[in-house]
């Protein structure tokens, strides 16, 4: 199926027709939607031609900054190593295009999104931008329920107190999204921070037709009930993610050494690895007394990326990675968490 970024692309009215007249097309039931995710070691072009391919991910400096496929995303944090493609795929064919500066695909259930705005320095007023219309967005279209959401913007600490750039990210994603979200309204997210300036904020979002249910950890304090010490506004997200369909992996958001709201092992990289993972096995245990059949800790089919604020750093957790869950593919990444103190953040899917 050719997609409508080949040729003139349709406004985002004529783009939302071209998918509800593929979807009221005769055919059968719909199956559940499922999501599939590998690292995959190949030209961008060779998956994209995949019509199940959903979107690609190319990180770092090694992968191309660009490519006219809207499903291709360049995320700029450098990698360990030449990392590999993080591919989305579904058991569907994929429709996609570009409808006011929002690069889109949908299939199988599924729809992937994506936009960057221009950052000149205010942190508030790029996220209240990109989150105003992601919201007007997901209002508009087929695919209402946001299940998981990336945020890269830079220099994400810089800034004192109130003034700090990811405190004014959360007041300015709140600002953009204009209400106050119910906790079972909540996506899982990350929020990381580009380690060079790159002029811009980048947000990225998997929604679907049915809303998921969102997971809290017994072992954190919801970061919707932060106490005022962490900012004017406590951030948006819940801690992991269980979609609605069985066939979907469980969607762990940016997991990082924190304790009740307090971060743990400052100055000790392998004190807040240990304490991930320990986070990490709490929130899948939560997940499995709603869904027993995930796998009690992460496998083969597991996939893991890993933040790590010193560069220096990259190749002790790759090797940590390797040594405690040596089954589980990973991509590295060097990118800053959003408290100082906190060296490194996890994130990935369970399936």
């Amino acid at each position: 199926m050719v997609g409508a970024s080949r040729g003139a692309a349709p406004g985002p009215d004529g783009a939302r027709a071209i998918m509800r007249g593929l979807m009221s097309l005769p055919s059968t039931a719909s199956p559940p939607a499922a999501l599939r995710i590998d690292h995959v070691a190949a030209p961008p072009a060779a998956v994209l031609a995949d019509p199940r391919t959903l979107a690609v991910f190319g990180f770092g400096d090694t992968a191309p900054a660009s490519h006219p496929d809207p499903r291709y995303l360049h995320v700029a944090l450098p990698a360990v190593g030449q990392a590999p493609l993080e591919c989305w795929q579904v058991e569907a064919e994929v429709v996609h295009g570009r409808d006011d500066d929002i690069a889109w695909s949908a299939g199988g259930g599924l729809q992937f999104g994506a936009l960057e705005i221009p950052d000149d320095g205010d942190a508030d007023a790029a996220a209240a931008e990109a989150y105003a219309r992601l919201r007007r967005w997901l209002a508009q279209g087929d695919y209402p329920h946001p299940l998981r959401i990336w945020n890269y913007l830079d220099a994400i600490t810089d800034g004192e107190g109130d003034a700090e750039r990811y405190r004014r990210f959360c007041v300015g994603r709140a600002r953009g999204i204009g209400r106050e979200l119910a906790p079972g309204e909540l996506p899982a997210a990350t929020a990381i921070g580009h380690p060079m300036r790159t002029g811009r904020f980048q947000l990225y979002w998997l929604a679907a037709r049915e809303a998921g249910t969102p997971l809290e950890n017994p072992r954190q304090v919801e970061a919707w009930r932060y106490p005022r010490q962490y900012g004017p506004q406590p951030p948006g997200f819940a801690r992991a993610l269980l979609p609605a369909s069985e066939a979907m992996p469980l969607l762990l958001s940016g997991t990082a050494a924190v304790v009740g709201h307090a971060s743990q092992h400052d100055g000790s990289l392998h004190g807040q690895l240990q304490e991930i993972l320990a986070n990490l096995h709490s929130l899948i245990a939560t997940a499995r007394a709603l869904r027993p059949a995930l796998p009690s800790q992460p496998g083969p089919q597991a996939r893991l990326k890993a933040y790590v604020r010193d560069a220096a750093a990259l190749p002790a957790v790759d090797a940590w990675l390797q040594a405690q869950l040596p089954q589980v593919p990973r991509i590295v990444l060097h990118g800053h968490v959003c408290r100082r103190e906190l060296q490194v953040e996890i994130d990935g899917i369970l399936r």
